[in-house]
């Protein structure tokens, strides 16, 4: 007993410190909330997860399925190129939702919806956007971090995902997909499905359009809203991220309420054990963060 007890003070307390680290960081760019500083901010938060241990498990899974050693990739490329696409994904953490709007291949009418949010929830989306909207976002802000090799792939004549081309050290290229949406995809589908076969596609263009300028200034609401998201659950595990992923989305399509998908936060949070503080963290937080937007609601 005392252990179990231990363990969920142990969560709590890594709960409370990333939460005071998120709003920390976030208060060091109140001097600016441009686009330029995103970027640089989320590669400092990105040094930051690399030592979570959500991050590391994923890596180590990564490296396995592909017969790489550790040492063939940069493990920090894989952290941004992993951090965003739980950020930027539908029903990410940033909580951009996906739906038809016949938009172009870009992310330019996301970066203007995002103008117009000045008062952020955890329980609605931020913006909506189809899946080559949410695909070229990821793209455009993967490579604004100083990553390469990111295109996107259309698997189905009406349908797009992002993949990552990556060199390795030694041995052929690998091309990653990435589903910046659940569209043609199951739950136990994530970041390197094989769902899709990204050979299917002659080339992958890296995507170096710039949807939006380095001047663009965000409300300053939901540039912390975006920080603290991060801080709050981007160093869980891959299980984690998806299962809070249909959570949110629940939320969003209202299948949920979110008393509901705090509840159901909170018994997966009871049946992880002795699972990862940073699991344990992240579905406490969603069930406070869930609470908070309903009452603000």
């Amino acid at each position: 007993m005392k252990a179990v007890l231990l363990r969920r003070l142990s969560a709590y307390v890594l709960a409370v410190c990333l939460v005071i680290g998120a709003t920390a960081q976030a208060r060091l760019a109140a001097s600016s909330t441009s686009l330029a500083q995103l970027v640089s901010t989320i590669h400092a938060r990105a040094e930051w997860l690399a030592s979570s241990s959500g991050m590391h498990s994923s890596f180590q899974s990564f490296t396995s399925a592909h017969g790489l050693s550790d040492e063939s990739i940069r493990y920090s490329d894989f952290v941004i190129v992993r951090l965003l696409y739980e950020a930027t994904r539908d029903a990410g953490l940033w909580n951009v939702h996906w739906t038809i709007t016949d938009q172009p291949p870009n992310s330019d009418r996301i970066w203007q919806q995002w103008l117009r949010v000045s008062e952020p929830s955890s329980v609605s989306p931020t913006a909506s956007a189809e899946c080559d909207e949410l695909s070229a976002l990821y793209a455009f802000l993967v490579e604004r971090e100083g990553v390469k090799g990111v295109g996107l792939f259309w698997p189905a004549p009406n349908h797009t995902v992002a993949v990552w081309v990556l060199h390795p050290a030694t041995g052929p290229a690998i091309r990653v997909v990435v589903p910046t949406s659940q569209i043609f995809l199951e739950a136990s589908d994530s970041f390197d499905t094989r769902k899709f076969d990204p050979w299917s596609q002659k080339t992958i263009y890296e995507y170096t359009r710039r949807d939006a300028p380095d001047s663009l200034e965000l409300p300053k609401p939901l540039f912390d809203f975006f920080l603290q998201q991060i801080g709050k659950y981007a160093g869980a595990s891959d299980s984690t991220l998806q299962q809070l992923r249909y959570l949110r989305e629940g939320v969003f399509l209202r299948s949920w309420t979110p008393g509901q998908a705090a509840r159901e936060a909170l018994k997966r949070r009871a049946a992880l054990g002795s699972g990862p503080a940073e699991d344990s963290a992240a579905f406490w937080n969603f069930a406070q963060d869930m609470l908070a937007g309903a009452a603000q609601h």
